[in-house]
């Protein structure tokens, strides 16, 4: 299997696939949505099952009165990915959805006289972390963005957008020749550890740790190879006009411009397997749909757990809930705020991070002093704001909703610590309409997750190679979503579909290649296809 490439190689495969060729998609999450339109695109008949009444998976809406609020993902990044998909599909992503880039990343708090601002112009957040913490940590921050640059680049073609290696294959893609580029992603030291070596300052060693909490991991438990993230947003970030629930509308209109047919408000109960081959769905109303392949858009602990019956558990092994990745409490509300002047996101320290993560990851419970989130979905770019706004607050959970539903009682208590510390940052937030989602929410949401929402967690050096790959052992059957690979986030979703629909398209051909000699197989584009991601 090679990277994707910018054209997705549809010239080259449009017409080695007849026209009834059918695929069913059970899901239509980011991954599976990407999926859709590639498929469709080459000419497959796609018809995408979802439960829910609409598309978007973990990125969702909560209305609070007649105001819509983010409370899934609320950053978009790697906007490359989504250029690519449109462009795959003969269309262009600024057709569909207007995003605005943001100057300040995001704005952070530790007291109410200490606060930090992180800018997308990598020289004014050097100004900014001299200003903060003296001019070597300012110059250490500048090595810190190019140590984190080398890594996202070295991994880029090989990793995220390419199948799930192991670690040999990963070397052999890199270079074995490139021994320091091999080393250079660090997978043996820890986030915190290779942090600690940059910033002496702790108060940006919590800063930048935080990326860890992207994939929904510890930074003291996680490689340092997810410093690539500091370069993910510096990269771009970008709002998306009317909020990300957007992104998900745009791709499914722009898979039903190219037939793809959805089936909302329906559930499959089990893949049809015969003879380890998938060939059909069954829907909870009896109905079976037949399907020459079926990618599964769920969390891979679905199928394990048997949510798509036995036979198809067998595709996929079951996550300990000791490797899942971090649970959420949410608040979306309306609010009046006072005091401190919000950005687009904020971020509220506690004083001892590893406390924080201990009590999530060891103790299993809500951190007695949570770091705190808040997306202010109504600022952009420091604009002021007077009155009433959208606010989604988080705060880092364990991932047991399987085993617990937390009281009304722990809840408040927990909002209660939120809410002291923001208001020692310098932050009153006057809630009017509040709506609380927790990890036995999720769990209940994203069935065999304990609201786990990230699938397994990045913990060590392994754990990269360890999440279920788009290919299963079950002829027919793929994966795609966040808890596949390459990763957890919107950006790494839509890879995992495009590579699920590769990787189905990789398998028809080699079929058909086996049969008629005559056709030269495979996708062959692999210079190609990595000379254009490293254009980007």
């Amino acid at each position: 299997m090679v990277p994707l490439k910018s054209d997705w190689s549809t010239d080259l495969l449009r017409g080695q696939f007849v026209a009834d060729d059918q695929v069913v998609i059970v899901g239509a999450g980011i991954g599976g949505l990407a999926s859709a339109i590639d498929l469709a695109a080459m000419g497959f008949g796609v018809t995408v099952i979802e439960r829910a009444k609409h598309a978007g998976g973990k990125v969702r809406e909560v209305t609070i009165g007649d105001a819509p609020i983010d409370c899934g993902p609320t950053v978009f990044t790697m906007r490359w990915v989504f250029d690519q998909l449109f462009a795959s599909a003969n269309a262009a992503l600024e057709d569909y959805l207007t995003l605005t880039p943001l100057e300040t990343l995001a704005r952070h708090a530790w007291s109410e006289c200490e606060r930090f601002d992180l800018f997308a112009d990598p020289a004014r957040t050097a100004d900014a972390v001299a200003k903060f913490s003296g001019p070597e940590e300012g110059r250490r921050f500048l090595a810190f963005c190019a140590d984190a640059r080398t890594i996202y680049r070295t991994l880029k073609v090989p990793f995220l957008a390419s199948s799930r290696p192991n670690p040999l294959t990963l070397a052999g893609r890199i270079g074995l020749h490139r021994y320091a580029a091999l080393l250079g992603i660090r997978p043996f030291e820890t986030m915190w550890g290779a942090l600690s070596k940059y910033f002496h300052d702790q108060r940006l060693r919590q800063l930048f740790g935080r990326y860890a909490t992207y994939s929904g991991s510890s930074p003291f438990a996680a490689p340092a190879t997810l410093m690539l993230i500091a370069h993910v947003e510096q990269d771009g970030v970008w709002t998306i006009d009317g909020g990300m629930q957007r992104l998900a509308e745009a791709l499914e209109k722009l898979a039903r411009a190219k037939g793809v047919s959805f089936r909302f408000g329906e559930e499959v109960r089990r893949i049809v397997i015969k003879n380890r081959i998938a060939g059909a769905v069954e829907l909870t109303s009896g109905e079976r749909i037949e399907a020459g392949a079926i990618i599964v858009n769920a969390d891979a602990s679905a199928l394990a757990d048997g949510a798509f019956g036995y036979d198809a558990a067998r595709a996929s092994r079951p996550l300990p809930a000791k490797d899942r990745s971090l649970a959420a409490v949410t608040w979306a509300m309306t609010a009046e705020t006072q005091g401190f002047e919000l950005q687009r996101h904020n971020v509220f320290f506690s004083h001892d991070y590893a406390a924080e993560f201990d009590e999530i990851f060891r103790q299993r419970q809500l951190p007695r002093s949570p770091t705190v989130y808040i997306c202010a979905q109504d600022r952009l770019n420091g604009a002021e704001r007077t009155g009433p706004e959208r606010l989604m607050m988080l705060v880092n959970a364990p991932p047991i909703g399987d085993q617990k539903h937390f009281t009304h009682e722990e809840i408040a208590a927990c909002e209660s610590q939120v809410f002291s510390l923001l208001e020692r940052c310098g932050l009153l937030v006057l809630a009017q309409q509040v709506s609380v989602t927790q990890p036995s929410d999720f769990h209940r949401m994203f069935p065999a997750t304990g609201g786990a929402l990230y699938g397994r967690a990045s913990h060590g050096w392994t754990a990269a190679f360890r999440r279920p790959a788009s290919k299963t052992n079950i002829s027919g059957l793929y994966l795609a979503g966040g808890s596949t690979h390459p990763g957890a986030g919107v950006p790494m979703a839509a890879l995992s579909g495009r590579l699920a629909a590769m990787r189905l398209v990789a398998d028809r051909a080699s079929i058909r290649t086996s049969v008629r000699a005559g056709m030269s197989g495979g996708i062959s584009t692999a210079s190609a296809t990595t000379d254009a991601l490293r254009s980007r």
